[in-house]
């Protein structure tokens, strides 16, 4: 299984672009501006979306995607989300003011994208990967996902804050790496609190909920752009420092676009 990371920033600027990642070509999760990347030949390749939740730098660059490839698919594109997700993207995007509704165009019955809900818990089956919907705490209905298709899964927290229950299914996972959130520098970890994201001290704190047993590369995603430098070195004193908990430290690396992992 290949990941390829079209963008992992918590918000745009020169080479920063908004949180995207394609798996062995056919499966996007999350639609942010890192899709403007692909060229019309990848995008076309695309059978199905995995949306996190509906804050635009996760779906951005969704209904600018399915119009670029429209007029060439042969079935539509199934987006894979939670209901109040779906209700969101319907409601504020594909609304024919925002958008064209999409799930109803060219017709009803042979549209260019068709919504799947999901919920928590759930494991679908998508182009040969095994997909498990896990959970995140965030303002909006969210989640995040543990996709299975080689050696271990790559599992993603989406965007969240403190999550007992995420850490609890992460520990019976064979994980081959894990991409976590962290946005906000600990200057601004109350921020972070209110907004439901993490902030240095609040990732020292989660990643201690790991099994002691289990290894696995760790990969930051979602800072901002302006407090970018910060936030790596604040993780790099905690880690350096201050083992997560007893006698455990991390492999922390630093998410690019671009990167592309072999699982």
């Amino acid at each position: 299984m290949k990941v390829r990371v079209l963008g992992c920033s918590g918000a745009i600027a020169k080479d920063c672009r908004t949180t995207s990642f394609l798996i062995d070509g056919d499966v996007l999760v999350d639609a942010g501006t890192g899709v403007g990347d692909l060229t019309l030949d990848e995008m076309r390749g695309i059978r199905h979306v995995l949306l996190t939740h509906s804050h635009l730098d996760h779906v951005a660059a969704l209904p600018l995607m399915v119009d670029a490839v429209a007029s060439q698919l042969d079935a539509p594109i199934r987006v894979h989300a939670l209901p109040g997700t779906i209700a969101a993207l319907k409601a504020h995007v594909f609304n024919n003011v925002i958008w064209p509704d999409f799930s109803r165009i060219p017709s009803p019955q042979a549209p260019f994208v068709a919504f799947h809900e999901i919920q928590f818990g759930q494991v679908l089956a998508l182009s040969g990967k095994a997909v498990e919907v896990l959970p995140a705490v965030h303002t909006v209905p969210a989640c995040g996902f543990a996709v299975t298709g080689g050696s271990g899964c790559w599992v993603f927290t989406g965007d969240t804050e403190r999550n007992p229950a995420f850490w609890q299914r992460v520990n019976q996972l064979e994980v081959a790496a894990l991409v976590i959130e962290t946005a906000f520098s600990n200057r601004e970890q109350e921020l972070a609190r209110r907004s439901l994201h993490l902030s240095p001290h609040a990732l020292a704190e989660e990643l201690d909920s790991i099994d002691k047993r289990k290894h696995f590369p760790i990969y930051i995603t979602h800072t901002k752009p302006a407090e970018t430098e910060l936030i790596m070195a604040e993780i790099q004193r905690f880690d350096q420092t201050q083992p997560f908990g007893p006698n455990v430290s991390h492999d922390i690396r630093w998410l690019r676009a671009g990167q592309e992992f072999e699982l």
